[in-house]
């Protein structure tokens, strides 16, 4: 598989002769206000521009979304891509925002979806804290969000963990599953008054302990304004802990091949 970081979580992956644009973010540099109540809430998004041409990023078999905060697809993007795209959402609820939207070649992903031989796998994901889910606002704001494995019998299987935290049932997919790739929103985002909705640094070193031998993708930083690890920050991370070897943190615009 190939997997080429665009921003933010925003990722096109070749798998299995398909590939697949996961959670457009595609605005210029500075377009929206950040989000309110997070940290560093002055600041606009996405923080940078794109590395490619949306031309390009959306040339594509297939658009994936985790879940519809603007951060993962966005106003640009629904405007940008063809209205008879296939996309996949994870419920009705997603689905139903999308028809609104104009799109028309819509799909539920589930272990019956069967896209030229690829099956893909909804996962558990906890967009926050507990704490965060028990302030009906807050749960109202972060919503419902989801994780997917794909799998395909020429392929590593590939588990992309979506924006959550690190949690028991999280650690558990990973055990059971044993997944060769994983990819990691390890941004640390953070909501003030609620502490982080993503993972950060050590959670990279955790799946690692989990899964010692598959290679982690870590993503979702650097682009928006309550995102407070940095991909510098985190290749030095992996480089003090020497897993260079298993952790890859590439550039905007950069093609890794696992």
């Amino acid at each position: 598989m190939k997997i080429t970081q665009i921003r933010n979580a925003t990722q096109v992956i070749e798998y299995a002769g398909k590939t697949f644009l996961i959670d457009p973010f595609l605005a210029p540099k500075g377009m929206y206000p950040g989000f309110e109540g997070t940290a560093n809430s002055h600041l606009r998004n996405p923080l940078v521009e794109l590395p490619l041409p949306i031309e390009k990023i959306i040339d594509v078999d297939a658009v994936l979304l985790t879940h519809t905060h603007p951060d993962h697809w966005d106003e640009t993007a629904v405007n940008a891509i063809p209205k008879d795209q296939l996309i996949f959402v994870q419920h009705e609820g997603d689905e139903s925002i999308l028809r609104s939207q104009g799109f028309t070649n819509l799909q539920i992903f589930s272990e019956k979806t069967d896209f030229h031989g690829i099956s893909f796998t909804r996962t558990f994901c906890q967009h926050g804290s507990e704490a965060a889910f028990e302030h009906e606002q807050m749960a109202e704001i972060l919503g419902e969000v989801t994780g997917v494995i794909f799998n395909h019998a020429d392929e590593d299987k590939l588990y992309i963990v979506g924006d959550t935290i690190w949690v028991p049932q999280v650690e558990a997919i990973m055990k059971r599953e044993q997944p060769g790739v994983v990819i990691l929103n390890t941004g640390w985002a953070h909501v003030l008054g609620f502490g982080p909705i993503i993972m950060g640094k050590e959670d990279v070193l955790k799946t690692h302990n989990v899964l010692p031998e598959a290679k982690i993708v870590a993503t979702h930083m650097g682009a928006v304004n309550h995102a407070l690890v940095t991909a510098q920050e985190m290749r030095d991370y992996v480089s003090a802990l020497s897993l260079n070897d298993f952790v890859f943190v590439p550039e905007d615009g950069e093609t890794i091949a696992l």
